[in-house]
């Protein structure tokens, strides 16, 4: 079955040219892009609409300082590079709702890690599109990140993002799995014409573009 070569949405374009980075420039980033990115997560799905996401931004740099040099020591020194970044937020979650209880007791589902995925994917995908790089850290010393602040117990820390311009970005995308690797149709382990069609059509266009800062452009292969 023959299939057009489909025209590619731009929300996939910006899916494509995401990248983990982890070298930053120091320059700062203003509030407004700061705030425009948490506003994209606000409006992530989530279970029974609880919104549990809590999100504490670090862009003092002083207080980032400190705060890297307490949660990336010992065995958590992987993760240093993040303290170059000039914002890294500590993703939380609030786990005294109903709704979260109830569905890992019944469910056996951690229903607030989903929510928090979509926030985070919100977030970063923003990010992305106003010129910005970011990096999901989840190697870090959670119990000094919780000491540093002082946070309460209700809330549970999930991950942080470190955010900036990158100072350079990799040359190729990581290898995906195929479409034909990760999707079925109608049953287990089923595949369809249109899906084998679909992997010889459509493919990341390696002419992608990603803005740098003062939105100059730089091409980039994918």
């Amino acid at each position: 079955m023959e299939m057009k070569e489909p025209q590619v949405p731009s929300l996939l374009k910006l899916i494509w040219q995401r990248r983990s980075i982890r070298r930053f420039l120091e320059s700062p980033i203003p509030r407004e892009k700061i705030l425009l990115c948490l506003e994209a997560a606000r409006w992530a799905p989530s279970a029974e609409n609880v919104q549990p996401w809590r999100f504490l931004v670090i862009d003092d740099p002083e207080v980032k300082q400190r705060f890297a040099e307490k949660v990336f020591s010992g065995i958590y020194f992987p993760s240093r590079f993040a303290q170059h970044a000039p914002v890294l937020i500590l993703v939380m979650a609030r786990l005294d709702i109903l709704a979260n209880r109830v569905g890992k007791q019944i469910q056996g589902v951690a229903y607030h890690l989903l929510d928090i995925g979509m926030a985070g994917e919100h977030l970063v995908l923003q990010a992305e599109e106003l010129g910005l790089s970011t990096c999901w850290i989840g190697w870090f010393n959670l119990k000094k990140a919780r000491k540093f602040f002082s946070i309460p117990r209700k809330y549970k820390i999930i991950s942080l993002i470190a955010l900036g311009y990158a100072a350079k970005r990799p040359p190729r995308a990581p290898r995906k799995k195929k479409l034909s690797e990760i999707v079925w149709f109608n049953g287990v382990e089923r595949s369809s014409p249109e899906l084998q069609a679909f992997e010889l059509n459509f493919h990341p266009d390696e002419t992608l573009e990603t803005k740098t800062e003062g939105d100059s452009q730089k091409k980039v292969n994918n």
